[in-house]
């Protein structure tokens, strides 16, 4: 179970100091939780708090009762806490087989490795043993990504915005991959999205606006506002 209390987040510079986080509290112990709201909302950044890869300025960070506020991500990820990039990483001089085996934590064998490549749509073959380099595509490389957070099966899953990149993925087969997902770990997946189908799979949907948390609840209690809204809060951008 994760909890946030309190937690805020600002950034100085020479004009000042500038809030994008305020006073978030919530707990996620769900199965899907998605995290929604206007671009420039502050979703990326709570992600990026959760992760470690910023420290909040004010309040706590929970993790299975465990107090992970400054931990660094290296401390949260042997914790249990995966991280997908909304702009995946490359790796020169690393197969996709390496980077795969490195997310298990053992070497993976060539039918391991297209396991889990075969999850995510990709024709295991004509991977396996690619560089992650440049002769990947933005799409091809989220996909591996997925794959990797597959292969550690950690008790939190954390997505910023999965479905960017993937435009000739089939979208429903992006929603088999979280249910599969969800299936081999016992954790929770956490999902920042603007896409009404995966707002549509979340036990609770989070709406955070302005840096502050504007809604919780339920998919059959937040879902209808948001698809009501005629532009103040931006958030179904796209129907895949």
């Amino acid at each position: 179970m994760l909890e946030l209390q309190n937690v805020s987040y600002q950034v100085s510079d020479p004009d000042g100091d500038h809030v994008i986080l305020k006073d978030i509290s919530l707990t996620i112990n769900e199965r899907f939780v998605a995290i929604t709201g206007p671009n420039g909302g502050g979703k990326s950044t709570l992600a990026k708090l959760i992760a470690g890869i910023y420290q909040p300025t004010a309040g706590r960070i929970l993790l299975d009762g465990t107090d992970i506020t400054n931990a660094s991500i290296t401390e949260r990820a042997k914790l249990g806490v995966s991280f997908a990039f909304q702009q995946p990483v490359r790796f020169k001089g690393l197969t996709v087989r390496d980077l795969i085996s490195l997310a298990a934590g053992r070497e993976l064998s060539i039918n391991d490795a297209c396991s889990y490549l075969s999850e995510v749509g990709l024709c295991a073959r004509d991977y396996v043993n690619r560089e992650v380099n440049a002769s990947l595509s933005g799409g091809e490389l989220k996909r591996i990504e997925i794959a990797m957070i597959i292969a550690r099966g950690t008790k939190l899953s954390v997505f910023d915005e999965p479905e960017a990149g993937i435009d000739l993925w089939s979208f429903g087969n992006l929603i088999n991959v979280f249910e599969k997902l969800h299936e081999s770990v016992n954790g929770s997946i956490l999902i920042i999205s603007h896409q009404e189908r995966i707002l549509n799979i979340a036990d609770k949907i989070v709406v955070i606006a302005a840096g502050q948390l504007k809604a919780i609840g339920t998919r059959e209690e937040i879902l209808p506002d948001l698809l009501g809204q005629s532009g103040a809060c931006p958030v179904l951008t796209k129907k895949l």
